[in-house]
């Protein structure tokens, strides 16, 4: 059983809120102050709080886990993400992946999907770029 094909495209789009930024930051013991902080982040080089990096790949990586459970057991191999631009904690982002190949593996027991995503901001411009590597399977 195939469960992707080459060229599928799916995406979501998240509309971050400061406070919520702030709380998730806090979580995960990212102290930096240009998340918590609104004055500092005024006054620095971006103009405003920013969005943290765990939580900005979070929600990119949670879109392949969201979206390929409904098709079988979905498991992440591996992922890797370029921060190009900032992610503004008040801003409106658009979580995009795309399946770039489909190989079945015997040893594993299902398909090995590899991936191109991204998170563009409100103005279009990539913010954050990934690669990932999932694999599907029917069951665990």
């Amino acid at each position: 059983m195939m469960y992707a094909q080459p060229h599928e495209r799916f995406s979501a789009v998240v509309a971050l809120e400061p406070e919520a930024t702030r709380a998730f930051a806090h979580a995960v013991g990212d102290t930096n102050p240009v998340h918590h902080d609104a004055e500092l982040a005024a006054n620095s080089r971006f103009g405003r709080l920013l969005a943290s990096g765990p939580q900005t790949t979070a929600h990119l990586l949670a879109l392949t886990a969201s979206h390929f459970s409904k098709r079988g057991a979905m498991l992440g191999l591996e992922f890797w993400v370029r921060f190009r631009r900032p992610v503004y904690a008040d801003e409106t982002i658009t979580l995009e992946w795309l399946v770039v190949s489909v190989k079945h593996n015997p040893r594993l027991g299902g398909d090995v999907i590899d991936l191109r995503g991204r998170i563009r901001n409100e103005t279009g411009e990539t913010a954050v770029g990934a690669k990932g590597r999932i694999l599907v399977r029917e069951k665990f």
